[in-house]
């Protein structure tokens, strides 16, 4: 009898240590989607705790832009703000297509690429980025999706 118990017991816990957490990836895809917008959209009404709840507060943050800059950590990511946030930074509309988002096996990683058009205005005059490649990679932190790195550049002619 108490061999049969721990073959049972043995057998029972050996399934629940194999038992995967089963990802629903349509809503995880949608969730990505909505940080991948917010991220840009935050813009329209110069929300900045929607800007910061979806991109990584932390020194790993990185962003790369066209050119040669390139944001390292949370910390330099904020120094933006008196740009953004001045009225002389209007956002007109973001477009964005071809957007193809990739899930690690675990659901706790994830990765985009997609095109973007993120028109504005500084001091009234166009400051558009237009037909744009943006990468970038997401982590899941406290069931929250988060930006930790992104790149954007413009195809050479």
């Amino acid at each position: 009898m108490k061999k049969t118990f721990l073959i049972i017991a043995l057998a029972v816990a050996g399934l629940a240590g194999c038992r995967e957490e089963t990802i629903d990836i349509a809503r995880e895809r949608m969730l990505i989607e909505k940080t991948i917008r917010s991220s840009i959209g935050w813009a329209a009404d110069k929300n900045l705790a929607l800007l910061y709840n979806v991109i990584s507060n932390d020194s790993s943050f990185l962003e790369v832009h066209p050119g040669d800059k390139i944001v390292n950590g949370f910390r330099e990511f904020r120094r933006s703000e008196e740009f953004w946030m001045s009225p002389d930074f209007k956002a007109v509309k973001y477009e964005i297509w071809d957007l193809k988002i990739s899930i690690s096996q675990s659901g706790d990683a994830a990765w985009w690429f997609c095109m973007l058009n993120d028109m504005n205005t500084w001091k009234g005059e166009p400051a558009n980025w237009e037909n744009t490649r943006w990468t970038g990679v997401m982590e899941k932190v406290d069931g929250r999706w988060q930006i930790v790195q992104q790149h954007f550049s413009f195809a050479s002619e």
